[in-house]
Order: C-alpha cells, then structure tokens, then sequence
C-alpha cells in the first residue's frame, strides 16, 4: 500500500461517540507497566505475551466501562492486528530466508570473507558503516538487518567480541537509511501523515541526523579501538579453524556475495520487502540444491525448522544453528499481543485523551518538541507498529505545530527522530521483535548500544531548545 493511502486509511480511523476520561485513559496503561515490571519480578522466564494480554483484557474492561460495545472493542482489537500482518508475513519470510541462506552457503560465505577482511579494532565502525550504505540503498532498516546483519553477527562470534555491541552497530546503520532514504516507507509515510513534501523533509532531518550519526560513528571506532564489549560469544573459537572447517563444510566462492547485492539491487529498483526477501529465500534454496548440492527434503527442512549441521566444530555448529520459519513463531505471536493491545487502546481514544492532557502543558516550543519525542516513545511502547505511531503523532501535533508558527517539516522530522528510530528499542514491537528475532540478540541487550537510535531524539529537543534548525513560518504566513 502506498504510504500516503495508508497515512490517510488510519487518519480516518476515529474511534465512536464515547469520550473517555484522562483517568480512565491511563488503567490500561499503568496495568501494561505494572504487570511488565510485576513479570520482570517474580517471573524468572518470563515472556511478553502474557502481560500484554492481560492488559489487553484491562483495557477492553475499561471500554467497556467508558460506555464502548464489545462489537466495537473487538473490531479495534481485530484492526489493531490487522495493520502488523505485513510486518508478520516479512518475519515469516525472514525466518525461512535466513535458513536457506546458511543451507546455501552464501551466509557461511560472507563470514569466511568477513573474518579474513575484517579486524576487531574497526569492525562496529565498519559494521554500522556498511549497513548505512546498504540501508541508504534499499530504503529498508528490515532487509538489511535479515541479510547483512546476519552475516556480520556470525563474524562478531568468529571474532569472539561483543554481539550486543555488533547488533547495536547494525540497527544504528540499519535505521540511518530507513529515516533518510527516500526509499523508505516510512520516510514517506511521515511525510504523507504532516503534509511536509518529501525531499523537503529528507533535507530537513540532516539537521538531526548527521550530528547523531557522526558521534555514533566516533563512539562505535572507539569501542572497536579500546576492544570494549559486553557480551563476548561463548567459549572462544581459533579464527583458522574456523575458516577451515568453514571451507571444509560448505562450497564457498565470490560468486555467492553476488546475491546480497542482487537482493539490495531489487529493492533500490523499488521492488517491495516482502516480495524481495521472498526471492531471497527461493534463491538460498537455489543455491543450497545445485551449489551445495542439498537434497529438496534437507531444503525444506531448514526453511521449516532451520539450519543444523554436526561438523565436529562445536563453534561452527553454535554459529550456523540459526533461521527456520519455526523460529519467528514466537516473535509472531508477541507482535500479535502487543497490536492487539495497541488497537483496543487507538479504537476507544485513549491516546487521543492521554495526548491532548500532554499537549496542555506544551506552552513551549521546547516543550512541545519534547513532547512529540515523548509520545513518539510511549506509542511505540502501547501500539507497537511505527507505522501508527508516525501518522497518529503526525495527525495530534500538527495543528499545534501550525499554531507555534512552525513549519509542518519540523513535526515530520521530530516523527522519524523519535517514532521512526525508538521502535527497535522496545521489546515487543513490531521492529523491536523483528530485529532481536533476526539477529539473534535480546533487546535489552542492544539498547545502550544503539547509539544513532538514542541520539537522534537528544538531538531533536537541543535543536528546539537552541532554535538552530527549526524552520519558522514567515510573518505574513502566520498572520
């Protein structure tokens, strides 16, 4: 769907008569922190999902109170997870990807190359770099995270250094071209959602971006440099054994590194995500039957269940036991939860109540930028889908942006700052579980590290505290 239609399709999605308090607005969000840190507390594995329903189940008893019918709780409910089946189908499709890819030989490849090419010193620097190329180029922080990404976490385990520092470097790059492509649907659809005209928004995120990105990159290079890591992979693996048994197990040549760049070439020729990891997929099943010389059955059970192999190398078995459709069932069913819970919430207008009491005490525009930051970050929290959090921000603020005297860029940039770049740090949305499910980290884990994703809305609210970058309506337009 085209980002504008979409932007317009969820605009027009206004909840029934009922008009909830602020108070009744805020139970299903304290039930959602109470029992996330209540889970966290007493429960020792435990897992989203089951808070997420059961503030769900809050927030239906609380419209129901607010005068709301089942039929129409239901209906935000069922809509709410609706708007994430695109994101589901593209997980599902990475799952099998990323199985035949390993099946192939074109991941094995890619580490076998990274490892002789790549050093520890400058690798999250060269890691972040090469995925704000690739990213630049596809317009999509998603496929560059299930291809290059991948490949570069198995190089972090052959270099034995930090995989949540790795992962930080490849979501930083990964979200660099996913805000400033104009390839990228949501740089599009943040564009659509405030009425700012693309490329004027593109040039105006500059602004913000290249400050983040500059430190980013600086503090990535001192990492590297200082060999600073959180999370170092397990049990150490001899880098020439590896490549030995690398060599040994799976028929590897340069001609295999052609199919990430045909794969970035299909989607910066506009082909969509989901279709192009598709191909992905049918051609690491390729590859995997006439290269590796794979029977169909082996095939179809690496794209059901994911790669194993006993090679005798206990750390090259660790490093390739990855992918499958099988391991994205249970990110599939968080995101379920979470947009469950975030369209009960849009469908009785409880962000609405929550977001116009914070707009009261907006006076500022410091404070109203701060503001858009904030609720940028607690939609990407309660919905769960970037998606409705860029447009339902872009649709509340705009009018108040207008009445400050400020340019309607300004609203679509602090969007993407903050809607658009916080999304991968929470757990259970869309982005979030997508990222930690296709590299193989926990989110908590590469938060601290993803520097470009938190600096960026810093910097959003030092531009609106100094004034530098913010574009103002002229006099005659705001009379």
């Amino acid at each position: 769907m085209d980002p504008a239609n979409r932007a317009e399709n969820i605009m027009t999605d206004q909840p029934s008569s009922p008009s909830p308090n602020l108070f009744q607005s805020l139970i299903p969000v304290i039930a959602l922190i109470a029992l996330l840190v209540g889970a966290m507390q007493f429960w020792e594995d435990w897992t989203a999902p089951i808070p997420l329903i059961l503030a769900t189940g809050v927030a239906v008893l609380t419209g129901l109170c607010a005068g709301y019918s089942w039929q129409e709780l239901e209906e935000g409910l069922l809509h709410g997870i609706a708007i994430g089946m695109k994101s589901m189908l593209i997980l599902c499709v990475v799952g099998v990807m990323i199985g035949t890819w390993i099946a192939g030989g074109i991941v094995p490849t890619l580490i076998y190359y990274g490892l002789q090419v790549l050093h520890p010193s400058y690798f999250y620097l060269a890691a972040c770099l090469i995925c704000c190329v690739v990213s630049l180029s596809t317009g999509s922080s998603w496929v560059t995270a299930a291809t290059i990404g991948v490949a570069l976490i198995g190089v972090a385990q052959g270099l034995e250094i930090s995989l949540s520092v790795t992962a930080g470097a490849v979501i930083s790059g990964s979200y660099f071209g996913d805000k400033m492509s104009p390839l990228s649907d949501t740089t599009n659809l943040a564009a659509a959602a405030t009425g700012s005209e693309l490329f004027e928004h593109i040039r105006h995120m500059l602004y913000t971006t290249v400050p983040a990105i500059t430190i980013s990159l600086v503090l990535f290079a001192l990492l590297g440099w200082q060999s600073v890591g959180t999370q170092p992979a397990e049990g150490g693996a001899d880098i020439p054994t590896l490549l030995s048994s690398l060599s040994d197990n799976f028929r590897l040549s340069p001609w295999l590194l052609s199919f990430p760049l045909l794969i970035v070439l299909l989607v910066f020729m506009k082909l969509a995500a989901l279709p192009a990891l598709f191909v992905a997929a049918l051609l690491g099943a390729g590859a995997a039957l006439w290269i590796q010389e794979s029977s169909l059955d082996q095939i179809l059970n690496v794209a059901h269940s994911g790669y194993q192999m006993e090679s005798g190398n206990a750390n090259l078995d660790r490093l390739l036991k990855r992918g499958g459709l099988e391991s994205m069932m249970s990110t599939v069913l968080l995101i379920i939860c979470a947009l469950g819970y975030g369209g009960v919430m849009e469908r009785c207008g409880f962000l609405k109540v929550i977001v116009g009491a914070i707009l009261h005490y907006a006076r500022s525009v410091t404070a109203l930028v701060a503001a858009t930051v904030g609720t940028c970050l607690g939609m990407n929290v309660v919905t769960a889908d970037q998606y409705v959090t860029v447009v339902t921000v872009g649709r509340m603020y705009r009018e108040e942006y207008e009445r400050k005297g400020l340019q309607l860029k300004n609203l679509s940039r602090t969007v993407e700052d903050a809607g658009t770049l916080t999304s991968p740090l929470v757990a259970w949305n869309s982005c979030g579980a997508t990222m930690s499910a296709s590299l193989g980290v926990a989110t908590l884990h590469y938060l601290p590290w993803c520097f470009f994703n938190l600096l960026t809305p810093v910097m959003a609210i030092v531009l609106a505290a100094t004034g530098w970058g913010m574009a103002r309506k002229s006099l005659a337009k705001v009379g």
